[in-house]
């Protein structure tokens, strides 16, 4: 098991490093300041936080009402991330417009496109810091 320094390192890190990224990928990619950028992504680590924090405490509510908690398998935790990344992007768009002044469908198609590279980044950035910082084994 992780301690909390390691696990507080490990968010901190992780949102700096996507922050960094979101704003310097998307002032290049999309041509806005990297200030906008940064912000943007600032609100949506804020947003995705809040959103797993509220998301996972109203499954955890239906699960021991409809489940009895019982052991999750593959099936449900297909179920809970596909209704996890729905609700984030369904708010998603609506801070993408708000910020970026969009409309409906370029703010889709920017909050699927930093859907899918926080897919791949969480996976790599997961990956990584295990190999930099191992699991302490316990004796």
């Amino acid at each position: 098991m992780r301690r909390w320094p390691d696990r507080l390192r490990h968010t901190l890190l992780f949102e700096a490093i996507a922050v960094t990224l979101v704003a310097v990928g998307g002032s290049l990619v999309l041509g806005h300041s990297a200030q906008t950028m940064g912000a943007l992504g600032l609100m949506f680590s804020g947003l995705a936080m809040t959103w797993n924090l509220a998301f996972n405490w109203m499954f955890d509510l239906w699960d021991r009402k409809y489940r009895d908690s019982a052991p999750r398998g593959v099936g449900i935790r297909i179920v809970h991330a596909a209704l996890f990344e729905g609700g984030l992007l369904g708010a998603g768009i609506f801070l993408v417009a708000w910020w970026l002044e969009t409309t409906f469908w370029p703010s889709l198609a920017l909050n699927a496109g930093m859907s899918a590279f926080f897919l791949v980044y969480a996976f790599c950035y997961n990956w990584l810091y295990d190999i930099v910082f191992p699991v302490p084994r316990t004796p």
